[in-house]
């Protein structure tokens, strides 16, 4: 019997909900995206989103379901995100999941949002392909995280970031250079028109450890960009025209990319993974996968998700949820957000 799981993600400033077949079989996929709205603060403002989250909700899970040809009827378990992430956007979905759950009388699942990002994976058409144990290098936009993953639901962290999570540092940097919000996908525009060996940016190595940091990368952008524009008002005035943006862009995305290429390879080579993992919102980065295909061609395979699974979505919610539901699962109606939860042991809490 096929298992049908609706999956609502509401873990920072996009609403949404997907239904998916035995884990791996997308049958419906529903985002209500606030990006619009946060670009005027540069951000995501977290009050703001969860207003939003409040008011969308009930249509998203809705369409979810029309476009899936399914009702609850058809459901067999709702997943919800239960964390990480903003603490009243977690509380929208978590509540509405509940009600649904209770209503129709369904189990409740709650997801971790890291885990719902690896088994995106689960969901592409090279499914059948991966092989534990593999790499997952996590870079969502609060998380840059390298772990091996043994098998499902086996995590073992292998380092993270210690300050700026890698698509902070892109957003960052993205309002030092005028570039719209979200950072990422702009400063990856502007830099296929600049040059990378522009500007000589620090790699932050940390030799020892497998954890990164970003903040001094950060730094060394503005300092550049001040000593041609002491007086320039960065992230609050329009960049001036003479500011070398693409280069910079270039300058600042390879100094980026470089260290999560070298690590993650190197950490398939140590832990003997032929496979590694790109996860997560900056995965939707051309430069970063084409990277780490490049540098990994002697010793792993790279997958990545499509774009529309890179960044949040309930699907990879409901994929996740799947390898935790059994028959006669007991629901999780008592449980609460945990809006900071670490991938690892806790996920199966």
């Amino acid at each position: 019997m096929a298992i049908r799981i609706l999956g609502i993600e509401t873990s920072c400033d996009e609403t949404a909900a997907a239904v998916v077949e035995d884990g791996r079989t997308l049958l419906s996929n529903v985002i209500a995206s606030q990006i619009d709205v946060h670009a005027q603060y540069g951000g995501v403002f977290p009050e703001v989103a969860s207003r939003i989250h409040i008011e969308a909700i009930h249509e998203v899970v809705k369409q979810a379901l029309l476009k899936a040809h399914v009702t609850l009827d058809d459901i067999h378990a709702i997943a919800v995100t239960r964390g990480p992430g903003l603490a009243g956007s977690l509380l929208v979905g978590m509540n509405a999941a509940k009600g649904i759950a209770l209503g129709a009388g369904l189990p409740l699942i709650g997801v971790n949002h890291l885990e719902g990002h690896i088994y995106a994976q689960w969901l592409t058409e090279h499914v059948d392909e991966l092989r534990f144990p593999l790499i997952v290098l996590l870079v969502s936009g609060g998380h840059t995280e390298l772990i091996v993953m043994k098998e499902h639901r086996d995590y073992h962290r292998l380092g993270g970031t210690i300050d700026d999570a890698v698509g902070e540092a892109f957003d960052k940097v993205g309002r030092l250079l005028g570039l719209p919000y979200p950072g990422g996908p702009h400063i990856e525009q502007a830099a296929k028109q600049g040059n990378a060996e522009a500007f000589n940016f620090p790699r932050s190595w940390l030799e020892g450890t497998w954890d990164f940091s970003f903040s001094g990368l950060k730094t060394s952008v503005l300092r550049e960009i001040k000593k041609r524009y002491p007086d320039y008002n960065a992230g609050r005035e329009p960049a001036p025209r003479g500011l070398p943006v693409p280069d910079l862009a270039a300058s600042f995305q390879a100094a980026a990319i470089e260290v999560l290429i070298e690590k993650a390879v190197q950490a398939a080579e140590q832990n003997d993974a032929g496979q590694i993992l790109v996860a997560g919102g900056v995965s939707a980065n051309k430069a970063l996968k084409q990277g780490l295909i490049d540098r990994a061609a002697d010793s792993a395979t790279v997958y990545s998700p499509p774009l529309a699974l890179c960044t949040d979505n309930a699907a990879m919610i409901a994929a996740a949820a799947f390898q935790h539901y059994e028959p006669g699962i007991v629901s999780q109606l008592a449980s609460d957000i945990t809006p900071t939860w670490p991938l690892g042991p806790l996920a199966t809490a």
